[in-house]
């Protein structure tokens, strides 16, 4: 029986390492997979699931007019699993119709994405994925200064910011996971 998964962390949890790591075994036991990512993600060029380690594979970029349904209907006969990176990105039609995949062409759907973003606050395919997912497992990365990470603190030049847009694609040199503990501490320090 086919699942929706949504795997969650902060950043640098290594989600985008374990997505490239679960579609190499899927297909390493010849399985079809079909890899997405968000086109607001180029920080590794377009239609690109990179790891900050270095690996990185090819995917099909999706935004928030993409019918995912229709196109692993239409262009994937026989897909065993689809792979979602950046899902946090994903409206809430986009993961209704993760639904359809895994009901309908039962096809199994693993997602990765943020919980929330460096405000505290969801993502809207999160919320939705939180709700609709058949397994929610979290990604764990560790705090320097807490015992476990659990928010995303935006920084410009490891200065923490707490105002400015919601979405800004960026890695370790623009988001540090922390506890949160330590981010009230320092959202309290900075008046933010």
């Amino acid at each position: 029986m086919a699942k929706l998964y949504f795997r969650y962390s902060t950043m640098g949890a290594g989600k985008s390492l374990d997505l490239l790591k679960t579609a190499y075994n899927y297909e390493e036991r010849e399985r079809n997979v079909i890899l997405f990512t968000s086109c607001l993600d180029d920080r590794y060029g377009k239609n690109k699931i990179a790891s900050r380690i270095g690996i990185s594979r090819d995917a099909y970029c999706f935004d928030e007019s993409t019918n995912l349904f229709q196109f692993v209907s239409e262009n994937s006969f026989g897909c065993d699993c689809v792979f979602i990176d950046e899902s946090q990105f994903l409206t809430k039609s986009q993961v209704w119709q993760l639904t359809d995949i895994v009901d309908e062409l039962n096809c199994d759907v693993i997602t990765y994405g943020l919980r929330s973003d460096f405000k505290g606050e969801p993502f809207e395919g999160s919320i939705y994925l939180m709700t609709l997912a058949d397994e929610i497992e979290e990604l764990r990365t560790v705090c320097r200064y807490d015992d476990k990470s659990s928010m995303n603190m935006r920084t410009n030049n490891g200065v923490p910011v707490f105002d400015g847009n919601k979405v800004m694609i960026g890695g370790n040199d623009s988001y540090e996971p922390v506890g949160r503990k330590y981010y009230k501490k320092m959202k309290k320090e900075t008046n933010g």
